[in-house]
């Protein structure tokens, strides 16, 4: 095993660690605000508002962490990405938010669904982090602290866990904002605390850093589809804000229902 490299997070200051934090954000505001529109409809709009609602989560929580990546950078070796596993990792975070939600929108007990889709997304999220990671390509090779990989996994699931609960207990728009808020935190916490976890031992003798590695370079191909994914966020948050809530008579007359089902 070679020498360690020295890595930092903060190869931009602090732009990256605040952007991908307002992407956490926005994410988590935008599939709160579809899950809350989905709770007050059936078929298929309920269908197609959880589906809008795990994409915008699952996207927030891939855009937040690759545009944290763009920042992380090791003294020592350039960094690649391998494409298929990179967008592996966005699917998986899409899926496992989809059943996470999914469960507890058609769940008659809402708790022990709220704890199960918690665990299932939770971890989800983890190894949408843990892929992503995979995905990086450089002239060393990365271990982890066990102990903090645990912990991180753990802020995973209580964050998971957190957004589903609040997507059956938040109601108005200030309080929407403040639990967006709150699993931003969640999120981006789950993610430094991962990333402290990264040793990386770099190769020495022909794998130099001017070696000729594999995959596509963060600006290449990273910041293009953040850009991309954070335009889809922002665009899809504004169109939920200004379109009219039909449903609105349906979703008070549902919700002393669906507060009830939380204790049972």
């Amino acid at each position: 095993m070679g020498p360690l490299g020295s890595t930092t997070e903060f190869g931009f200051g602090w732009l990256t660690p605040v952007l991908s934090f307002v992407m956490a954000c926005v994410g988590a505001g935008l599939g709160l605000r579809c899950m809350v529109r989905a709770l007050g409809t059936t078929g298929r709009a309920r269908r197609s508002w959880l589906i809008n609602g795990a994409f915008a989560i699952g996207t927030g929580i891939w855009t937040m962490h690759f545009i944290a990546m763009l920042g992380f950078s090791v003294v020592g070796t350039d960094i690649r990405y391998d494409v298929p596993l990179t967008v592996l990792s966005l699917v998986v975070a899409i899926i496992v938010v989809g059943i996470g939600v999914f469960v507890v929108s058609y769940s008659r007990s809402k708790t022990p669904a709220v704890l199960g889709g918690g665990v299932i997304t939770g971890l989800g999220v983890a190894v949408m982090h843990y892929v992503g990671m995979a995905a990086m390509r450089m002239s060393g090779s990365i271990s982890y602290a066990p102990l903090t990989v645990a912990l991180s996994v753990l802020i995973a699931v209580v964050a998971a866990t957190a957004a589903l609960w609040a997507t059956l207990t938040v109601t108005g728009p200030v309080a929407a904002f403040g639990a967006s808020v709150v699993m931003g935190i969640a999120v981006s916490l789950m993610h430094y605390t991962g990333m402290s976890a990264v040793n990386v031992h770099l190769h020495s003798g022909a794998h130099s850093m001017h070696s000729e590695l594999p995959g596509a370079t963060p600006m290449a191909f990273i910041f293009p589809l953040t850009v991309l994914l954070g335009t889809y966020l922002f665009l899809s948050s504004a169109f939920v804000a200004i379109s009219p809530n039909v449903r609105s008579g349906k979703t008070t007359a549902r919700a002393p229902e669906e507060r009830q089902t939380v204790s049972g």
